[in-house]
């Protein structure tokens, strides 16, 4: 593949991740959930199974402690999250979703199929199919990220 080219890969799928990532923020946004942004979305996918401390959101998301911090205040605030005891260790916080969380993580999940059905109406579905398994395939492992 040409250099040009290789760019001209790069950018269509950088034109559509973020194209996606705003598409379902929109859609939250419609389903009634204020004062959400994509980073909020991103920091909901480590919460949603069993919670973590700050300390692993700011890994996953790679930013510092201070701005995971700085997050957690901010979905705690407004309802999305709540800090509990840490289980496992008592100097800890652990944070959840609350149900209003669990309930926009929902809304994003609709808005996602939504994005992903109109590529089914241009690409049809078994091409969506086929570029899930050749993404799957070269995907990396670990974390989702922003695009800080």
């Amino acid at each position: 593949m040409q250099n040009s080219e290789a760019m001209a890969l790069s950018a269509a799928l950088l034109a559509v991740a973020g194209e996606l990532t705003q598409r379902i923020n929109d859609g939250v946004l419609a389903r009634g959930f204020e004062g959400v942004r994509p980073a909020h979305g991103f920091a909901f996918a480590r919460l949603a199974p069993d919670g973590a401390t700050a300390t692993d959101l700011a890994v996953h998301l790679g930013v510092t402690k201070q701005a995971a911090s700085q997050l957690v205040d901010e979905i705690v605030r407004k309802g999305y999250a709540e800090r509990r005891p840490h289980p496992g260790d008592a100097r800890a916080r652990l944070v959840v979703l609350t149900e209003r969380g669990w309930a926009c993580t929902r809304a994003a999940e609709e808005a996602a199929a939504e994005v992903v059905r109109g590529w089914g109406d241009v690409l049809g579905e078994a091409e969506v199919r086929a570029l899930l398994g050749q993404l799957a395939r070269i995907a990396p492992y670990g974390p989702i990220r922003p695009a800080w």
